[in-house]
């Protein structure tokens, strides 16, 4: 399978090179926030940093039935154009308050909070939106192309931001960012209306939004999927603000080397990525085995004894986070019924970020109590906690045993056998004929 076959469609090639500029812009403003906030604004307090994250994220949680209904309601596109326009607006008025000199802790605090708005209305419509630009069966590989745009940007951001933010300050950053919300806007202008794949929209009427967590709640495999990506969201993706607090804390260096680990880890972000787009169809046992992988790869990172072994241990983690994410990612897109899209993909968002106003505080406050090494052992356990959900899961799903054989000789006294030929936990037959006749192809978790 090729790992590029999405940007074969002209579409996609356009919306993937506004993405990627725009996600540029995006990371820059992410470091150069966050740096104005641990360094400028507090006294390297990465308890302010967790507030911050948890104001612009926290919305989510509260918007997404509604996010997820206006994105299976009304045109994507013409909702896309209206979110990324405030953003830019938004980026400005925050860039200007900084070069005045006047900013304060709590006007970011603000600004993040009614980005976190606009943001939570922004998700489940560009998560969608993908559907519109290609057909179903490149939608994993788009999905995944996506999350590589995203890492690659994640790349690049935030070593320039860090340079940047150290030569200029953080204001002319976020001015910068707001020129990159043009390519957004204009790669939107350029795919002409009348190519997109038309969609099934939600009827209008009372109920929507219960219909889609009725949905939801029918889907046992779904639902295992979110609480993984709860526990992921929440405790373990806490990247900015751990790598803050080790860079500034345990290794006492600036900006610059802030900027640099986050470009660092996305190497390894954009790896797990094209691995997923190679792949095709994501895998249930994918999703757990990268959280495991990750949870090893986090704890490597907190035992670090220096900046360089704490680089390097980034790279595997960024690896199993993407494949984690993108997995997951691709899983529920390509599963769900494309009239429920918007508003299981609002769900999905809500759950990963919306956990953050619940994680980002608390690993803040680990790391001020305990040290900056303890909340990077927090993610460890996410990942460890996340595997162990999973499999718990496909046992269960699978209706696997383990049973001692008395007759086997060596490592063969213990071996796993199934009870059953189906999936014990999805037995709703409208729900499995439905996916049947969207995929052909069974998950792991239904396979005997």
């Amino acid at each position: 399978m090729s790992t590029f076959k999405s940007l074969g469609v002209p579409n996609y090639r356009i919306w993937f090179i506004g993405a990627l500029i725009s996600n540029v812009g995006t990371w820059m403003q992410r470091t150069a926030q966050d740096w104005l906030v641990f360094a400028h604004l507090s006294n390297h307090d990465a308890g302010a940093m967790g507030v911050t994250l948890a104001l612009q994220l926290g919305p989510q949680l509260f918007l997404a039935p509604w996010a997820g209904l206006l994105a299976d309601r009304y045109s994507r596109r013409r909702l896309l154009v209206m979110t990324q326009s405030a953003m830019a607006v938004l980026s400005t008025g925050l860039g200007l308050l900084v070069l005045s000199g006047a900013a304060q802790l709590w006007h970011v605090y603000v600004f993040a909070l009614v980005l976190g708005v606009v943001s939570a209305l922004d998700a489940p419509v560009r998560q969608t939106f993908v559907s519109e630009l290609v057909k179903d069966d490149y939608l994993a590989n788009a999905v995944a192309l996506n999350s590589a745009s995203f890492n690659v940007a994640r790349m690049i951001g935030p070593a320039v931001a860090g340079v940047l933010t150290v030569a200029v300050g953080p204001g002319w950053v976020f001015m910068i960012n707001t020129v990159t919300f043009l390519a957004m806007l204009g790669a939107i202008r350029a795919i002409p209306l009348a190519s997109l794949r038309v969609q099934p929209r939600a009827a209008a009427g009372k109920g929507r939004i219960r219909e889609g967590l009725r949905y939801v709640r029918n889907r046992p495999d779904i639902v295992v999927v979110l609480v993984a990506i709860f526990i992921m969201g929440t405790f373990g993706l806490n990247f900015v603000l751990f790598i803050a607090a080790m860079v500034g804390t345990e290794f006492g260096m600036d900006a610059g080397a802030f900027g640099l680990l986050n470009s660092v880890m996305a190497i390894g972000s954009v790896a797990g990525a094209l691995l997923a787009a190679r792949r095709g169809r994501p895998r249930m046992r994918l999703i757990f085995a990268a959280a495991g992988g990750f949870g090893l790869a986090s704890g490597l990172a907190a035992l670090a004894p220096n900046y360089t072994m704490f680089a390097l241990a980034l790279i595997p983690c960024g690896l199993f986070a993407l494949t984690m994410i993108t997995s997951a990612n691709g899983y529920v897109q390509s599963t769900t019924e494309p009239v429920m899209r918007g508003r299981v993909m609002a769900l999905y968002m809500a759950i990963f970020m919306g956990g953050t106003p619940i994680g980002a505080p608390f690993v803040g406050w680990v790391s001020n109590v305990a040290g900056p090494r303890w909340a990077v052992g927090v993610a460890a356990a996410a990942g460890a906690g996340t595997a162990v959900v999973g499999i718990v899961w496909i046992i269960r799903a699978r209706q696997l045993r383990l049973r001692f054989d008395r007759t086997a000789r060596g490592l063969r006294f213990f071996r796993i056998e199934s009870l059953g030929a189906g999936d014990a936990l999805n037995k709703d037959s409208a729900v499995k004929e439905a996916s049947a006749a969207r995929d052909p192809h069974p998950d792991d978790a239904d396979k005997p």
